[in-house]
């Protein structure tokens, strides 16, 4: 299956919005956090646990949680992929070429850290940044094994070398948003700087070609790019092969990427959104890289105004249907609703936003507090 922009399916019946770039990054980083904390709440639920403590519809909204609830590892490392970046950029603009790899790598070690794993002595130093100094970001969170134990290792993980050889959890993906937030790269630096920080903790192909197709999704919608067409081209990169080094894109990605824009343009017999149980059977739990990603989309295409399944035409409600899809299911909840929260916090920025969701929201001063470095930085 080829999906080229422009045709049918990969039609956005409301036309774009045009947020600015310092808009879209906050909403991306939010957006996501907003996801990730809502289904860090259920993360380890079967959809049958979910609806006997939410009602039938499972768990919709913060105000259904006592006590609130927090954010996870997806956000903790999208944050520290953020700090990497900057790092990287900073030396840029200062006229310094710096390792942007070996910049990600070092960020991610100081997050190794706080997790309460010693820094391998092999491992540089590096000093503090300011993202080091915010107490919740050292709180454990679930962390996943494979960058836990890919970091450990000391070795700085690349493509001809990897750790974790056959891993493909979604450390990879749920992370990899930022990379598509940097403006004035091309489409394939975009890629090959996510794939590649990809394999610092996973070794599979199909965790870094799930990361670059995320982050290739967030760098269209960031530059203005439809819904559909911007999944739509991720899509037809994959399958056309397109990939650095050569690679041959992972079967397995391909497929569940195109079940997900299949089914989310509504072959599913009465036209309706999948429900929990088949949304597992067709795309998977989410704990796996391309899982991961082929629900979240999901839940975004299946939702987006213009689709008979569409809660309402609004930006907020449609934000609100899209991470109640991601959150119900027995399966990587947090991870699942953090990647559809970027992918719509990138396309309307901070104007999909519920204002009490927000409200609820661990320590937002620390995400807006990345995403204005992050749009200084790159004269968003």
């Amino acid at each position: 299956m080829s999906i080229e922009p422009g045709s049918p399916a990969a039609e956005t019946p409301a036309a774009a919005p045009a947020p600015s770039h310092e808009s879209r990054i906050h909403g991306c980083l939010l957006g996501g956090a907003l996801g990730d904390s809502l289904g860090y709440a259920v993360e380890f639920d079967t959809i049958d646990a979910i609806r006997a403590a939410f009602g039938p519809e499972g768990l919709r909204d913060f105000a259904a949680l006592d006590g609130g609830s927090h954010f996870s590892d997806d956000t903790q490392m999208t944050l520290y992929t953020v700090d990497g970046l900057l790092e990287a950029l900073e030396w840029a603009n200062s006229g310094v070429a710096a390792d942007t790899n070996a910049c990600l790598w070092l960020a991610y070690l100081r997050w190794l850290g706080s997790q309460g794993v010693p820094i391998p002595d092999s491992a540089p130093f590096q000093p503090p940044r300011w993202i080091d100094g915010h107490e919740v970001l050292r709180h454990r969170r679930a962390p996943g094994n494979a960058c836990l134990s890919g970091l450990a290792t000391g070795e700085m993980g690349t493509v001809f070398r990897p750790v974790n050889p056959e891993s493909k959890g979604c450390g990879t993906v749920m992370r990899s948003a930022p990379f598509g937030l940097i403006p004035h790269i091309a489409a394939d630096a975009v890629y090959k700087l996510s794939a590649d920080a990809a394999s610092l903790t996973h070794g599979h192909p199909s965790a870094r070609q799930s990361a670059g197709a995320f982050s290739l999704l967030i760098h269209s919608l960031a530059n203005g790019a439809a819904l559909h067409e911007a999944a739509g081209a991720a899509l037809s990169r994959l399958q056309a092969g397109r990939l650095p080094r050569g690679e041959e894109p992972d079967p397995a990605l391909l497929e569940r990427l195109e079940a997900s824009l299949r089914l989310a343009a509504g072959t599913t017999g009465d036209g309706g959104l999948l429900g929990a149980e088949e949304l597992v059977r067709e795309l998977g739990e989410g704990w796996v890289a391309e899982e991961a990603l082929a629900v979240g989309l999901y839940a975004v295409l299946a939702t987006a105004p213009g689709t008979e399944t569409a809660a309402a035409a609004g930006p907020e409600e449609h934000f609100r249907a899209a991470i109640a899809v991601a959150v119900n299911h027995s399966g990587d909840s947090d991870s699942t609703a953090s990647i559809a929260g970027n992918i719509l916090g990138a396309y309307y920025g901070e104007e999909c936003l519920p204002a009490d969701w927000l409200t609820a929201l661990e320590a937002p001063e620390v995400i807006r507090g990345m995403a204005a470095r992050l749009a200084a930085v790159t004269g968003a």
